[in-house]
């Protein structure tokens, strides 16, 4: 069983910055596709951003390609969120997840875990 631990979020202006952390338990974590989804109020949750389970392969959703960046480092067993000139529109909860089958499918909603979220705000 793996759980997953969001942290970092908060309240940001627009244009300002934010690292979301998200710290899995376990021994298998290298072994996981890992990504963020987010949910804002009224809305479908959202693909944000995914990774391979070794890193080198990542993706991100149209509306945060080129601000937000997604990494990892399995030996904290830990995947970042890089969030870059935010706007309103990113305001919502983000959801750590992490599948065992592969990124692609990660992407498509095989999600194994899902973390608690957490929530991000950016004010205009």
């Amino acid at each position: 069983q793996v759980q997953l631990v969001e942290s970092g979020g908060g309240l940001v202006q627009a244009g300002g910055s934010l690292r979301l952390s998200c710290a899995a338990s376990g021994r298998t974590f290298s072994t996981y596709a890992m990504g963020w989804f987010r949910q804002a109020p009224g809305k479908e949750r959202e693909f944000v951003a995914a990774i391979s389970f070794g890193g080198a392969a990542t993706n991100y959703g149209d509306s945060v390609q080129g601000r937000f960046t997604i990494s990892r480092d399995n030996a904290k067993n830990t995947v970042y969120l890089q969030m870059d000139s935010l706007k309103p529109e990113d305001t919502a909860v983000y959801y750590c997840a992490g599948g065992q089958a592969s990124m692609t499918a990660l992407m498509r909603g095989v999600i194994n875990y899902w973390g608690q979220g957490t929530q991000v705000t950016v004010s205009s």
